[in-house]
């Protein structure tokens, strides 16, 4: 198993729900990173198509996962994913090379977008943050989350 996960939307540490944000808290930041690959608009959160021969960059924050595995069970189960059955999950966590902006490269878990991305808006910077959401976008975003599992925590 990998010891680091790249976050490249709401797992990052100025985007984090009030949901997950203790479990976010016990990962420890290693530094910025980038994967190749395509970054949509979905609404409320983005969600990222990996292409290692891709021109375009996903930027985000690579952590060092601690806290043992619950933490990453956690996190499965806020990206809607089911290692049990990946196929149906809204997200899968697969292993990604990713550069760090500090030179080298890492072994990640990163969650990809397991559906398809429909008439999602591409952010063709590669960055998410909140203020490039606005209600005309949420509008027309295509996806959303499929409801949790009851207890969960969306």
């Amino acid at each position: 198993m990998t010891d680091f996960l790249f976050a490249y939307g709401t797992l990052q540490p100025d985007h984090v729900p009030a949901e997950i944000a203790s479990a976010i808290g016990k990962l420890e930041p290693v530094g910025k990173g980038s994967v190749r690959g395509v970054l949509y608009d979905l609404g409320e959160y983005p969600g990222a198509v990996l292409k290692t021969s891709s021109r375009k960059r996903i930027f985000g924050t690579v952590f060092r996962l601690s806290g043992g595995p619950g933490v990453l069970r956690e996190l499965d189960e806020y990206e809607g994913f089911d290692p049990k059955d990946p196929q149906a999950s809204l997200f899968v966590r697969t292993l990604h090379p990713v550069t760090l902006a500090e030179g080298g490269t890492v072994p990640c878990w990163v969650y990809e977008y397991n559906k398809e991305p429909g008439r999602a808006r591409v952010l063709t910077t590669g960055r998410f943050g909140k203020t490039r959401l606005t209600q005309s976008t949420a509008a027309r975003a295509s996806v959303s989350r499929k409801p949790q599992r009851a207890g969960a925590g969306r």
